[in-house]
């Protein structure tokens, strides 16, 4: 089962595309996150909400918001996929140990071997504020994601 808005968001250390560590932590005090989990880097479905995401970032990246993109896929096919669609927010890999973070959010499906589409609006103070989660093949609607952070 997904976590749920009004819990605490599951803290966790990452490593993104770049290979530099993300902490949920780091952003307490600091930044509402949108903590997003996709199944696999260079699939239809997933590289059509991460370019969505790529054109409209002002409104996921700035002052007050970090965007964050979590895959099971390693660092190293990150850095070429967000190479090849110009993506500039930080793709995580949650690739070993396979899926402990994807499993804390309760998005990961075990009988494919990677997360579900679920999304985690996260406040300053490590609160979900919001969630959608959505089967592997259902994209998300970009537009929800920017009422629920209007919101905050």
């Amino acid at each position: 089962m997904a976590i749920q808005v009004g819990d605490k968001a599951p803290d966790f250390e990452l490593k993104d595309n770049h290979g530099a560590t993300v902490r949920l932590a780091d952003f307490r005090g600091h930044k509402n996150v949108v903590l997003l989990f996709y199944p696999f880097a260079f699939t239809g479905v997933c590289t059509g909400e991460l370019c969505a995401l790529r054109d409209s970032l002002p409104k996921f990246l700035n002052d007050d918001t970090q965007l964050l993109a979590v895959s099971n896929d390693s660092i190293h096919t990150l850095r070429v996929f967000a190479e090849q669609e110009g993506l500039e927010y930080p793709l995580l890999s949650d690739f070993w140990p396979h899926g402990d973070t994807s499993r804390a959010y309760g998005v990961f499906a075990e009988d494919k071997g990677c997360a579900v589409r679920g999304t985690f609006i996260i406040d300053k103070e490590g609160v979900v504020r919001w969630t959608v989660v959505n089967d592997l093949p259902d994209a998300r609607d970009l537009n929800e994601y920017v009422k629920a952070l209007d919101t905050l």
